[in-house]
């Protein structure tokens, strides 16, 4: 059997993922002296003297040499790197982390990897790294293996090959942000009273308009659908809503509902280019998934739907007319749709050092810097597409890490606010959402949802395909539909403050958008954190993170 380079690259993060779990105060005197690794059938042994050695000796163990003859020098390499490699973060810190609930499931997915058939797996994996990071040399894989509590340590390779997928720096960064993040609450402090609860509806009406526009300029068709009340008036901003890649205008439709039940006028637009019709189209071999050109059209379709809701403010015989205030708007964005708000609101398209990094390694990109990667066929290096009438954003897992450049983002002009799902893969909190929240100018709020996914602020009419799957970050899963009603719960009622602010309301709403107020609507499942500004010990993880 071969050993693929990318193999060996899931075992070695594999192994690291062991690392950082959970630690308890249970010890042993029976240490592991071998590894067993078994697929399907087949099962190899090595020995905890093999591995130590050939740490030493830069020399692959005896036992692996007859399934590593395909093997490149660079290969060896990182297999005999990844057994001297020592923890990257501070072992208190990892400490904290996993004695979440996030943590919990965690440890029980790397468990899920180990082959025991006392069912004790999680609790040695605690007994193992409270011993190994005793060690001299602190927490490392081998001194890992020599405290784990058992004479053998046997790994289910297919299933370790699941449970590392997903593993990178950039998400263990992103959990020790969120820590350092979290409110440290004085129990003598008397618990804040709040004057109303924001995430429940209004007492409007909601009705639904829909529209086809055509824009003949640019030869695209763009459904609206237009949620309203007759509570709706030109005291409250337009929103409009721009959906995630391959998606529908109702990414957001529970959101639109309970803004328009609050008297909003809410505009939920397709974009044609990247919809889930043209990704069907794409999946035929009819069309590319998605063109360079939709990085412009997106924020261009937004502007377009702003122009033709004034020509409806304006038109006489329908419900809609002087209700729009189109040059007072917000806009709301998904993933695809985050990226596209921030570049409405004033982000500058910065392409230079996206076509340099997307000619690299494209295997090493998440999902969300593959999809900004499309833009590199772009003629220009700089576009600035920004509408002065949008004059507040809310970006939800939005992808910014490439397409806004080092600068780009410090052009939004207007009061801005980001969330970040700690769990999401797809466009990962550290590199898409924290970073590029650090470059937004003040006015700006971050939301943190430790334990959310990226699928968990849609629609639960939109995710039910995800329902029944694996729901921690590491096994692959979504957390959505039912199980993650806190999110939108809580983002319903963020959502709705932060429109205020653009209303003689804004006062009464001002105090949903703290930190107070993300603590109080917590749940065990779903811890929320809200920031203004980056506190220090959480701006040493950014910083360490962007110079790595």
């Amino acid at each position: 059997m071969g050993i693929t380079w990318r193999s060996l690259k899931t075992v070695a993060g594999f192994f690291s993922a062991i690392i950082l779990t959970q630690f308890g105060a249970n010890t042993s005197a029976i240490a592991a002296d071998t590894v067993v690794v078994r697929l399907g059938l087949f099962t190899e042994s090595i020995s905890l003297t093999e591995l130590q050695n050939a740490a030493k000796t830069g020399e692959l163990p005896g036992s692996l040499k007859p399934y590593a003859k395909g093997l490149s020098e660079q290969e060896r390499r990182f297999f005999l790197g990844a057994l001297g490699m020592n923890v990257p973060m501070n072992v208190v810190t990892i400490d904290k982390l996993l004695n979440t609930q996030i943590g919990t499931s965690i440890l029980n997915d790397f468990a899920t990897a180990l082959v025991r058939k006392d069912k004790a797996g999680v609790q040695a994996l605690r007994s193992g790294l409270v011993l190994g990071s005793t060690a001299p040399q602190g927490l490392s894989i081998l001194s890992f293996i020599a405290a784990y509590p058992s004479k053998r340590l046997e790994i289910n390779l297919p299933q370790a090959f699941i449970v590392a997928g997903s593993l990178n720096t950039a998400f263990w960064r992103t959990q020790q942000f969120m820590l350092a993040i979290a409110p440290q609450l004085n129990p003598k402090t008397p618990q804040i009273a709040f004057p109303f609860d924001p995430s429940q509806p209004g007492s409007a009406e909601v009705k639904i308009l829909n529209l086809s526009l055509n824009d003949q300029k640019r030869g695209r068709k763009i459904p609206v659908d237009i949620y309203w009340s007759t509570a709706a008036t030109a005291n409250k901003p337009v929103i409009v809503f721009s959906h995630g890649f391959a998606s529908v205008r109702t990414d957001l439709r529970y959101l639109a509902e309970h803004l328009a039940s609050h008297g909003y006028v809410v505009a939920a637009l397709e974009h044609p280019g990247s919809n889930e019709a043209n990704t069907n189209l794409a999946f035929q071999g009819k069309t590319r998934v998605v063109k360079p050109q939709e990085f412009l059209d997106r924020p261009q379709d937004i502007s377009f739907v702003l122009d033709e809701l004034e020509k409806l403010n304006q038109t006489a015989n329908n419900p809609l007319q002087g209700k729009l205030a189109t040059t007072n708007a917000m806009v709301v964005g998904y993933s695809f749709g985050g990226g596209t708000a921030l570049a409405v609101a004033g982000a500058e398209l910065q392409l230079e050092r996206l076509k340099q990094r997307c000619k690299k390694n494209l295997a090493s990109l998440s999902l969300g810097e593959g999809m900004q990667c499309i833009a590199e066929e772009l003629p220009e290096n700089t576009y600035q597409l920004r509408d002065t009438r949008i004059k507040q954003a809310i970006a939800l897992n939005p992808t910014t890490s490439l397409i806004f450049g080092e600068t780009g983002l410090t052009k939004v002009q207007v009061p801005t606010l980001v969330l970040a799902g700690s769990a999401d893969k797809t466009t990962p909190a550290l590199t898409e959402q924290i970073v590029a929240f650090n470059k937004i100018p003040s006015p700006k709020w971050l939301v943190g949802i430790v334990g959310g996914t990226h699928l968990s602020v849609k629609d639960p009419s939109k995710t039910l395909d995800q329902i029944g799957q694996p729901n921690t970050p590491i096994s692959g899963g979504e957390v959505v539909g039912e199980q993650a009603a806190d999110v939108r719960k809580y983002l319903k009622a963020i959502a709705l403050a932060f429109a205020a602010q653009m209303t003689p309301e804004a006062k009464n709403y001002a105090i949903f958008l703290t930190s107070d107020y993300a603590q109080f609507a917590s749940t065990a499942a779903f811890p929320f954190r809200l920031i203004t500004q980056i506190p220090p010990d959480a701006m040493a993880v950014v910083k360490e993170f962007v110079e790595k």
